[in-house]
């Protein structure tokens, strides 16, 4: 692969000269490609064979062939919906208000009461029931999500959201937050028209509600709890992985047992409803496999990847964000990023399409403690606050907790 001109490498800043590092937004000077010290071999060995490679004009290298949607799910069956969703299949329509027995004691009480489950799940299963009186008929997590430096490439992160629903059947959307707990409302479930007075946290999965409800799905109403593992000041967008987490529960409870949501109709609903959100985001919440980048096309059934696994070639992968006034954060970022180069870090790129608050940062294991070190020293330095750092695991998609 070093020999070939045209390709990008994520991380391999310095390993070869023909192999270009991803790079930053170019308004962050400091963050582009970085000469490697000896302490990245490791790294820059797995750029050579093609590792993390995509090319320049998009196309991946040693990329997974074409596939089709692996375990696509079935379309939903008629059930007497009073009309098919944009889709063109007719969705299920609402089981009477209250769990379902077939999930209830499974991911709701269940698993809320569960000693193994996970903290998060748990606390959401269990929120629910507190704030509505009745345990969830699903919990669904969805990953936070990241864009590469080269283009066209996203993943997930080992971080999730997750969202407990219950289907209604009186008109009626009760949503609630942990995040937010003095703001839960319940609010009449309209198609159409101006949205109801609701907390500013709460607009959004309305809103997401009412799309659904105008495909058919949910038309009874729904109680919905939704709470994140993160919160914007880590860097990641948060609104994309919640958007997908509420759309998959609720249309998991108002389904048909045994049917399962349809992720490219959902991604699609999506944009719709929220067409200022970033709709790469929520494909790779939706479709993301762990240790590999998707990489965006435009035939949303069949996706390709390409291996993107730091951990696997002795490398990490770090987000880094700063605080402080936003007014600051170009030049802060710059300044980290300056001073993790010198530390050893090799690349580092935007999380989402815009500037903002963080960087992802590529960096062998064994300078992570020097690249934190230089960083924190610099800041406390200047009587500046610290930046966060936070491990990133390249993740699954979006799952159903059972």
């Amino acid at each position: 692969m070093g020999a070939d001109p045209a390709v990008w490498t994520v991380g391999a800043a310095g390993a070869d000269p023909a192999v270009e590092a991803v790079t930053a937004d170019p308004a962050v000077e400091t963050a582009g490609a970085v000469t490697a010290d000896p302490a990245a071999g490791a790294v820059g060995a797995a750029a050579r064979t093609g590792r993390f490679g995509v090319r320049a004009d998009g196309s991946p290298v040693a990329a997974e062939p074409d596939a089709p949607t692996t375990g696509t799910p079935p379309t939903v069956r008629d059930r007497g919906a009073a009309d098919p969703g944009p889709s063109g299949r007719v969705p299920g329509t609402a089981p009477p208000t209250g769990a379902r027995p077939d999930t209830a004691d499974l991911a709701g009480g269940g698993l809320a009461r569960r000693a193994t489950a996970d903290p998060l799940f748990r606390l959401v299963a269990y929120a629910l029931e507190a704030a509505h009186g009745r345990p969830p008929a699903a919990v669904w997590s969805a990953p936070y999500a990241f864009r590469l430096g080269s283009p066209g490439l996203v993943a997930a992160a080992g971080w999730p959201t997750a969202a407990a629903a219950a289907p209604r059947d009186d008109g009626l959307v009760r949503l609630s937050s942990l995040g937010h707990p003095a703001d839960s409302c319940d609010l009449p479930l309209t198609l159409s028209g101006p949205l109801p007075d609701a907390p500013a946290w709460a607009v959004r999965p309305y809103t997401v509600l009412r799309a659904l409800a105008r495909a058919g799905y949910g038309r009874g109403g729904t109680d919905l709890h939704v709470q994140g593992s993160l919160t914007g000041a880590a860097g990641l967008a948060t609104a994309e992985p919640a958007d997908c987490a509420v759309a998959l529960a609720v249309t998991d409870v108002h389904a048909a047992p045994g049917e399962r949501p349809d992720r490219v109709f959902l991604a699609q609903l999506l944009a719709g409803a929220l067409p200022e959100g970033d709709d790469g985001l929520r494909r790779a919440v939706f479709h993301a496999r762990p240790g590999r980048a998707l990489l965006l096309g435009a035939r949303p059934r069949r996706r390709r990847y390409v291996a993107f696994d730091p951990a696997a070639s002795g490398a990490r992968l770090v987000l880094m964000a700063v605080r402080g006034e936003a007014a600051d954060h170009p030049r802060e970022l710059a300044r980290a990023v300056s001073c993790a180069r010198r530390a050893g870090a090799l690349s580092a790129w935007q999380p989402g399409r815009r500037p903002g608050r963080s960087l992802l940062v590529l960096l062998p294991e064994t300078r992570l403690a020097a690249v934190r070190s230089a960083v924190a020293g610099d800041f406390r330095g200047r009587d500046r606050p610290v930046p966060r750092f936070l491990n990133i695991a390249v993740a699954g998609a979006a799952r159903r907790e059972e």
